[in-house]
């Protein structure tokens, strides 16, 4: 798949079969929440990020309305990661949202400003995947936070 942001003229891609790991995740934790990290690379024009992997965290906390990822174990993931050709880095966060709409919720903002302003994350502009599960249906919605705001991606026409 292949999606644009119009407003800052950002591209994402990301193979079908990880949309649909990440949506099997989300059906069976259902009606929790789940979610993880995003990780990927950068393409040499800095605007297209290709997704390739998830890392699902080894310690969380899940309810019907939040999921809280721990770090545990992240660090020592992404640093082999990191040395694999091409480097996979850092990208963003995902979670579902049963029974609900893929809109970014307050506390959803607050956890991505926290990631910018965090001196050990290395980005500016993170990702923000929110799959909505909804009788087993999966709906997803990408988003990119950038300066205090949240933009959404469409599909590439």
């Amino acid at each position: 798949m292949k999606l644009i942001n119009k407003q800052k003229g950002l591209v994402i891609k990301m193979e079908d079969a990880l949309l649909e790991k990440l949506c099997k995740y989300g059906v069976q934790w259902h009606p929790k929440e789940f979610g993880g990290i995003l990780v990927g690379y950068y393409a040499d024009d800095n605007r297209t990020v290709i997704i390739s992997e998830t890392v699902i965290p080894e310690e969380f906390r899940s309810s019907r309305f939040s999921f809280e990822r721990r770090n545990k174990g992240l660090k020592k993931i992404l640093e082999r990661l990191y040395r694999q050709s091409p480097p996979l880095v850092y990208v963003g966060e995902w979670h579902t949202h049963p029974d609900n709409p893929a809109i970014p919720s307050a506390t959803d903002m607050k956890a991505l400003q926290e990631i910018v302003q965090d001196k050990r994350v290395f980005i500016n502009n993170p990702i923000l995947l929110i799959i909505s599960i909804c009788k087993e249906k999966c709906a997803p919605a990408f988003f990119v936070y950038n300066n205090n705001k949240v933009y959404r991606y469409e599909e590439k026409e």
